[in-house]
């Protein structure tokens, strides 16, 4: 399923601050999103996209809104384009953010999207549809397939 949203979803919306007091990711992802749609935490699956409009984690600079949707299961948050803070701090903790320009205004809620990382290539299973996006260079994908900066660094290290 795809959970689709318009433009300049902040922080705020993504993981209201009355939550800030936890870092818990299985707290977080209880109301994610929740004061942008109620349905969200409610309904979520793993394997889900998140698909947007322009300027997606706009606002305050919390680690907690990309760790709230990676916690839901989100396989991906596709957007137009990303507040520069939430981009570095999704990486930072290996959720897969992806900019396309054209997706939001074709997809449906329940369209299926298949997606190729390494290709940089979203398919729309469901109208036989296929959008190109910028793949991350190699160390960052490997960073983000290996869960996030900690992980990574972890390995690096061989600890």
């Amino acid at each position: 399923m795809n959970w689709i949203y318009g433009d300049n979803v902040d922080t705020d919306v993504i993981i209201p601050a009355r939550y800030l007091n936890s870092k818990e990711a299985d707290e977080l992802k209880k109301h994610c999103m929740e004061d942008i749609d109620t349905e969200f935490s409610k309904n979520v699956k793993s394997g889900d996209c998140i698909i947007v409009g322009e300027n997606f984690g706009c606002g305050s600079s919390r680690e907690h809104a990309p760790l709230a949707i990676k916690a839901s299961g989100i396989k991906a948050v596709i957007a137009k384009s990303f507040a520069r803070i939430f981009y570095r701090n999704a990486i930072n903790i290996g959720l897969v953010i992806i900019e396309n320009s054209k997706i939001q205004s074709e997809v449906d809620r329940n369209d299926v999207i298949e997606l190729d990382l390494n290709d940089g290539k979203i398919y729309n299973k469901s109208k036989d549809k296929e959008y190109n996006f910028q793949p991350y260079p190699a160390e960052i994908q490997y960073m983000v397939e290996v869960g996030g900066l900690v992980e990574y660094t972890k390995k690096k290290l061989g600890i």
